[in-house]
């Protein structure tokens, strides 16, 4: 079939995710293709944030026993089915960075062989890599990165933790999770998974690959919004093994005995570490509960096809002004389409944005494209294809204002 309008429109009439587009608060006139870096507002949010705030306002300090203190178990079983774990496998609590920190931790204080080596993904999310040269900084342990692009195989001699993104932040890339898992562990490592590009964005089996640890963040493809608590997983089996570091109260046995010494809690719990927002987590809550209905693979293959229709419409413009169209193949890509111009980059996305087309860009010269199937049409993927050739080919972005840089990027 042809792509025209008429076409992608029969696609958005056969489409089995359509519904879920109205249970989102998306602005007039904005086609958002960002949802990889902050997804858009359910509508369930706002009442549940102000629900929140009319239990505080009636309830006061007793809404903690109302809801509030159990929040991360809670949330984590609604969350756990969407990426393969089991009930009480997971804690909604702090943030990537944190958790990546107790994990490293808890894993290498069960180390018996006394290597303490950390891997980090070269070309990983920054912070990933920054917290585990941190822990190791003052913990005694041995950081290395792993050249980006590298046979992993090929570096891990010696190596207790494995930090790796299952989708890169950049590219795209999807790594194989079972095979990844199986090769770390026949080396006597572990391996520590972030999830942050590929948690609500693809189907997830943790429990079906044998993995053991991960953190994730809820704000890209789960729309818990800005700041939303990040999530942590470690397997049943596996939960009662060590120390995590950070072992603040809300993570001991027994939290309010106010014991002087700290037992760790036997259970997932023990990876809290403080008091959570109340408020934060009651947006999250009313996004997991939406996600309860949503078809896994449905949603993949809404995803490739989207992405593939982006594509597809500006093939020939990505040729004409020699845009570098890095987008992995379907079974080894997440939920993104990558582009780089190292020239032009930043101003292209400027100048969509200018339009209502809302993408981002990463230095140097990445434009990054998600594309999410609960709240994205087929035809909002086509008119997002269509502002993109007009910008290239009418020369809008070369326009000066494009090119002055903001504060985020």
């Amino acid at each position: 079939m042809p792509v025209n309008l008429d076409s992608v429109r029969e696609r958005d009439r056969q489409d089995p995710l359509a519904a879920f587009k109205s249970r989102f608060a998306l602005p007039e006139g904005i086609l958002y293709l960002d949802g990889n870096s902050l997804g858009a507002q359910p509508k369930a949010a706002k009442q549940a944030v102000d629900d929140t705030l009319d239990q505080w306002r009636d309830e006061l300090i007793k809404g903690w026993n109302q809801g509030w203190f159990d929040a991360p178990e809670r949330l984590g079983n609604l969350l756990a089915p969407v990426i393969g774990a089991q009930p009480g496998e997971m804690s909604v609590t702090d943030n990537i960075t944190l958790n990546i920190f107790k994990l490293l931790g808890y894993i290498l204080d069960q180390a018996k062989d006394g290597r303490r080596v950390v891997l980090s993904e070269g070309g990983n999310f920054p912070t990933d890599g920054y917290i585990a040269q941190g822990y190791c900084r003052v913990s005694g342990a041995e950081h290395r990165f792993l050249p980006e692009g590298r046979d992993l195989a090929e570096h891990l001699n010696g190596v207790s933790v494995v930090v790796l993104s299952q989708v890169n932040y950049r590219t795209g890339k999807l790594r194989d999770m079972a095979s990844t898992t199986k090769l770390v562990h026949d080396q006597g490592a572990e391996v520590i998974w972030d999830l942050a590009h590929s948690a609500g964005a693809l189907p997830i089996d943790l429990n079906g690959c044998g993995v053991r640890y991960a953190v994730g963040c809820t704000y890209k493809y789960l729309n818990g919004g800005p700041g939303a608590p990040a999530f942590l997983y470690v397997h049943s089996d596996h939960q009662d093994k060590g120390w995590q570091p950070l072992s603040g109260w809300h993570g001991h046995a027994s939290p309010f005995a106010f014991e002087a010494d700290y037992t760790p809690a036997g259970d997932i719990s023990r990876f809290r570490t403080g008091t959570h927002s109340a408020l934060a987590y009651a947006a999250l809550e009313a996004s997991l509960a939406l996600w309860s209905e949503v078809n896994m693979q449905a949603l993949r293959d809404k995803s490739l096809a989207m992405s593939d229709l982006f594509r597809e419409c500006l093939s020939d413009i990505f040729t004409a002004h020699n845009i570098d169209d890095i987008t992995p193949s379907a079974s080894e890509r997440g939920s993104q389409v990558s582009l780089v111009d190292s020239q032009n980059g930043y101003a292209i996305v400027q100048a969509l944005i200018a339009r209502g087309v809302i993408g981002d860009y990463r230095e140097p010269g990445l434009m990054r494209f998600g594309f999410t199937p609960l709240y994205l049409s087929f035809e909002d993927v086509w008119q997002a294809a269509q502002h993109f050739r007009e910008v290239m080919e009418s020369g809008a972005y070369q326009d000066p204002q494009f090119h002055v840089r903001g504060a985020v990027t």
